[in-house]
Order: structure tokens, then sequence, then C-alpha cells
């Protein structure tokens, strides 16, 4: 079953530095590190200490709040440092990884026979619960909560954004075989968007509904396509996954082991052979940066995921648990003279002020990390809602999150979103507000007051 989604607001950012479609395998990292601030709201609990060996797929902490779900090592190796912060926050559990890696066996489960009992014990003992998040507050998925719906969105519109179907390529059975184990956890439908085109990875899977969607972006966004097809009212949930995500929940099902491989797109327009690369979650980023041209004395933003929703990271980073790109672009600390006041014609812009990207829609940009402006209060330009497809008031949510105006923020919609929904709106703000961070302030907020 297949329907079809047009969105007609939103913002195409065309940058330089798209990867090829030719999957490299990069360097074996040495090191790998798993960090609790990956998972957002969880309180992490550990299971095994400094100097304890583990295997790939074995946990080693768990959330304080809910002991059922494991958190688990990507490779099999020594444990060899616990990072603390403040208060002996945990940062980050560093392993040195063997050379020949040894997984643990979480047994094989046939999804097709399986109980929805089996698959979610399945899921939560191996670590594969992680990749579920719900609707509302963009937090990993209650382990009690009944998802009226369940989202995957195949269709990649972010500026340099991985492609489903390079990433997913060969991947079929195993996809089908996690989708399979989804449906048994709703009641509702698993509804995957895919882009409007033949030849989709999913393309006659069971158990989905598929939308072809087309438009600009944000129509990718796994928000846009719960707006668009099951909104979430107060007292409901829906789920969300990452396409590629599924690919490990598949594997485990089938194999019994939890095979933390992902194919990442390190692209930008700083990397000069942009490509994607197959390595794994929690991998060093010094492994694939390094060897793949970037000089270490470079001048860039290293941004683990997209331009948008990314987070900066430093070369001796590790790979997070969620992101499938690693972008690299020019930082912006240069400021130009009157920038304010002359034509722009190397820029992208939502207006027409002075700007002519309007003019060139296919033309690939070499945009640094420079906000082109300071802080300010808002102003009111009407330009949010050209861009944003929700049927929601953007400017008037992100207010009422301000001032903490929890009725309002309830009537306004925001049970619905997540901080990526806003990502496009903090690009074209002229105040240069940070959207995101409102957005994320204003959900944990209403974790702590409603829950």
């Amino acid at each position: 079953m297949s329907t079809d989604i047009s969105i007609k607001k939103g913002l195409d950012i065309k940058l330089k530095g798209a990867a090829k479609p030719t999957v490299e395998a990069a360097i074996n990292s040495k090191y790998f590190a798993v960090k609790p601030s990956d998972f957002h709201g969880v309180i992490p609990k550990l299971i095994l200490k400094e100097g304890q060996a583990v295997k790939a797929g074995q946990p080693i902490f768990f959330d304080k709040s809910n002991e059922d779900v494991k958190f688990v090592s990507p490779v099999s190796g020594k444990i060899i440092e616990i990072a603390r912060g403040e208060k002996r926050k945990i940062l980050s559990i560093k392993i040195e990884a063997d050379s020949t890696q040894e997984y643990m066996d979480h047994g094989v489960l046939n999804v097709d026979t399986a109980s929805q009992e089996e698959i979610k014990s399945k899921l939560l003992a191996s670590g594969c619960w992680a990749f579920i998040k719900q609707r509302p507050y963009d937090i990993i998925a209650g382990v009690n909560s009944e998802p009226k719906s369940i989202f995957i969105s195949a269709h990649a519109t972010a500026p340099l954004a991985a492609s489903c179907d390079v990433v997913l390529k060969g991947q079929e059975e195993v996809i089908q075989i996690a989708l399979t184990a989804l449906s048994k956890l709703t009641k509702g439908n698993v509804h995957v968007g895919v882009p409007n085109s033949e030849g989709s990875v999913f393309s006659g899977m069971k158990n989905i509904v598929t939308h072809r969607v087309k438009g600009p972006h944000p129509s990718g966004n796994v928000g846009t396509l719960i707006n668009k097809i099951d909104p979430v009212n107060k007292g409901e949930v829906v789920w969300t996954l990452s396409p590629q995500d599924l690919v490990i929940i598949g594997k485990l099902l089938k194999t019994g082991q939890f095979d933390a491989t992902r194919v990442i797109a390190f692209c930008g327009s700083s990397v000069s052979e942009p490509r994607y690369m197959t390595t794994k979650i929690g991998a060093e980023l010094a492994t694939i940066l390094y060897d793949k041209g970037i000089e270490q004395s470079a001048h860039v933003r290293i941004i683990m995921g997209n331009v948008l929703t990314g987070k900066k990271s430093a070369p001796d980073g590790f790979i997070d648990f969620y992101n499938n790109s690693l972008t690299v672009i020019p930082e912006g600390d240069d400021y130009e003279l009157f920038g304010w006041n002359k034509p722009v014609f190397n820029k992208i812009s939502s207006t027409r002020a002075l700007t002519f990207s309007w003019m060139f829609p296919n033309k690939e940009y070499d945009l640094n990390t420079n906000t082109n402006g300071e802080h300010r209060a808002f102003v009111v330009t009407g330009n949010y809602e050209e861009v944003f497809p929700l049927d929601i008031y953007p400017m008037q949510l992100l207010k009422s999150c301000m001032y903490k105006d929890l009725d309002e923020m309830e009537t306004l919609g925001m049970y619905e979103v997540a901080p990526e929904d806003f990502a496009l709106t903090e690009f074209i703000c002229v105040s240069k507000q940070p959207h995101q961070e409102i957005i994320r302030e204003g959900l944990d907020l209403m974790i702590k007051e409603i829950g």
C-alpha cells in the first residue's frame, strides 16, 4: 500500500561536497567509545568496571530510571577508561578493541512466530531498544508505552545527508525482519516515507505502509511524516526509527549478534574526496578524517551529522550512536565589511533582499559556519512559516517555550515536535535565535512537569 505526500513549504540547501555513491572500508579503529550524552535524558548506571573485558553486544550500563533499557559495547575488547566530568558524571566509556571480534550471543528469534513480549525482551536485552525513539519528547521510547503507529523516513532531504539507497543497499532481508518485528509492537501501522521515485529499498516490503514524499527539505524529516499522517495529541505516543538502525535490529534478530557496523557519509566542501565509509558506532573519527586528506592543522568545522542538526566534534572524537554522516566545512570566523548592505551572490537566502540564490535553484554553495549576524530579539517577518510545513505556529511555540507556559505549549503542538523540526527555521532566522536549543529545553521542562 502506498500514498503520496506533497510538501510545498521548505527550503533545499544545496552544498558542495556531496558523497559519491561508492562505499569504502575505513581503517579499523583501535579505540571505541560509548557516550551516555548520545542518549538524551538517560542517567547511566555502570554494569562493568574499568579494566574488565567485554564482548561486542554485551551491556556496559543501563538507564538508572529504567533498568530494563541496556546499552551495549559496539566491539569486543577491554574497557581502558571511564571518563568522568563534574559531580562524577560519566562522559564516556573508552574501549580498546580486540584484533579478532567476539560477539555476545543474544539468541536467534523467528519474528514470524514470536510474540510481542518476546520481541520486546530481545530488543531490550541486546541494546537495540535504544534505536527506538518516541514522540512526544524525542527520547528513547518508554518500555511500557504503546505506540499508535511507528514512523521511519527513508527520504533524506537534509543538506549532504546520506542516501538511504546507498547505505541500505543489499540489506533488504534483514530490513524486512526488523519491519516484521516492529509491526508486532504496535496496533497501528508502520509508516515509511520514501522518495517520489522508483526503485526504493522498501518497494514491495511487507507489514508497512509506504508514502511517496516529494517537496523541499524538511519533507524528509520524520516529524513532517508524522504531522501529515498521524499527528500526536495529548496522551498519545508514536515511535520513530532511522532506516539504517533497521539493519542492526534485523541482524540481531537473525543472527543473535549486535553488529554495530554503519555506513557513514563522509562529506562537505573541505573533504577532497567525499564518499561513503563503512565503520562502526563509536569508532574514532581520526581513522576517517586523517586517512582521507583532512590536515590536522586545517581550519575546518567537524560536524557529527548534517550541517543543520549535527553536533560540533573534536578531531579526537568518536562516531555518535545515532548519526550516519560526518561533515567537514570551513570554519566561519571571518567578517565582511558592510556585509549586510551589499548584494550577496555566494550565499543561500529564503528572501530576495539583496540576495540572488532564488535565481539559481540548482547551484551548489560552499558555505562556512559564520552566522552572518548577531543574536537579537525575535523579529516578526513571517519567514518561519514559509519553510515550516507542519500545521503549527513556529514562532508562537518558540516563545511559549522561552517563557515556560506549559498550557500554551500543549495547545500549540509541543507533543508532536523535536528539535530537528526547527533546524531550518533556525537557519533562516534573522534574529539568530537557537531554535533547536529552545525546543529541547521546552521538551525537558514538559518531561519534568508533566511526565
